[in-house]
């Protein structure tokens, strides 16, 4: 199979796995709002899928390195999640509902480093990296119009299903390649300790993110009366800027890596101020095609940095384990922030953490 071919594959297989994810993740505020009366209980259950994929990402990305195996995860990731966001459709209380998220963190969780460690590993050309990885976001944009098009918080659960199902249809034709195993004792404290700047500043920017994802949806409908279709309008705007993006990096963009994630990093705090500003649904396009620029600067820059002086897998299992201990953090503080103020302190609480986040992030060396 020609190397073209391959990098099709893993394009395809990474659009739909991401677009198996978004369709869900995007509207889930509002469809566990309406199976409980308490914002707090809506933050538990967003944080519940990713608590999951933090234990999932860790381990199955460190047994991924140790086995020197990467297709077999992918693999199995598909058809758990196809198995897990299918049964959303049969969750009608807030219990079943979190038990659906918890299982398909896990499933989810195991696709990640792997997928990635794939992506870096399929081909001589890295500069393809960006251009694959940039498919996640492609992904996420097809998923959130999915969603605005199918309008129906039922049927979006088997869209997802159906997309993992794809992914798993084409991740089936990928050649099975054996890496060199990864064996040694404490490799992931000792990647963690290396990296403690990069992961630290990671994980406070996406606290604040998530703080406000947690949120956004809830007060683009409830207080400007967006309807689903202008909220799938707002997150399109960033899913396409960052695949745009993403791609441009390929090709275009020759900053190094570590200057990326921290341009990326910074310029989160102009994304957040202007959402605390905003006093129309429509004035959250901007800022979410910012947020656009600022995903694509600092996933392409923090994880080709990682691969490329790090085992693949542990490096890419914590990078996303870190964003998945944000996005439990992250509504936790939402829902306790909005129960006791209100969602604009919320936004602020971001802009805040994300400046130490960037003050942070200059500490990485390249």
């Amino acid at each position: 199979m020609q190397k073209i071919g391959i990098s099709n594959l893993v394009r395809g297989a990474t659009f739909f796995e991401h677009a198996g994810i978004s369709i869900v993740y995007v509207f889930m505020p509002i469809l566990a709002k309406n199976l409980t009366s308490s914002v707090f209980e809506v933050g538990i259950t967003v944080a519940t899928f990713f608590f999951a994929q933090i234990m999932s990402s860790l381990y199955f990305g460190r047994i991924s390195d140790k086995r020197g195996k990467r297709l077999i995860f992918i693999q199995i990731g598909f058809i758990g999640s196809a198995i897990a966001f299918g049964l959303h459709y049969f969750a009608d209380n807030s219990f079943y509902l979190l038990l659906a998220r918890l299982g398909a963190g896990i499933a989810s969780g195991m696709i990640v480093p792997a997928m990635l460690a794939y992506t870096y590993e399929s081909g001589k050309d890295k500069a393809k990296v960006a251009s694959i990885i940039s498919f996640h976001a492609l992904g996420w944009l097809a998923g959130i119009v999915a969603a605005g098009i199918a309008n129906n918080e039922k049927t979006i659960f088997l869209i997802s299903a159906g997309f993992f199902l794809v992914g798993l249809a084409l991740s089936s034709r990928l050649p099975n390649y054996t890496m060199p195993r990864e064996t040694g004792k404490g490799t992931t404290m000792a990647v963690i300790a290396k990296n403690k700047h990069l992961f630290l500043s990671l994980l406070l920017r996406h606290i604040g993110a998530t703080s406000v994802w947690t949120i956004l949806p809830l007060v683009l409908t409830e207080t400007f009366h967006a309807k689903l279709y202008e909220v799938s309008l707002v997150y399109v705007a960033n899913t396409a800027t960052a695949f745009v993006l993403m791609n441009l990096m390929a090709s275009k963009i020759k900053t190094k890596n570590t200057t990326k994630f921290k341009i990326g990093v910074g310029l989160t705090v102009f994304v957040f101020l202007g959402m605390a500003l905003m006093t129309s649904w429509w004035m959250a396009i901007p800022s979410m095609a910012l947020v656009g620029v600022t995903w694509a600067f600092l996933y392409i820059g923090g994880s080709i940095h990682l691969m490329e002086n790090n085992p693949k897998s542990t490096s890419t299992g914590i990078f996303n384990s870190t964003i998945a201990i944000a996005n439990v953090i992250g509504p936790v503080i939402a829902g306790a922030l909005a129960f006791y103020y209100n969602n604009v302190s919320v936004m602020y609480f971001a802009v805040g953490i994300c400046i130490v986040a960037f003050l942070i992030s200059l500490k990485i060396k390249n």
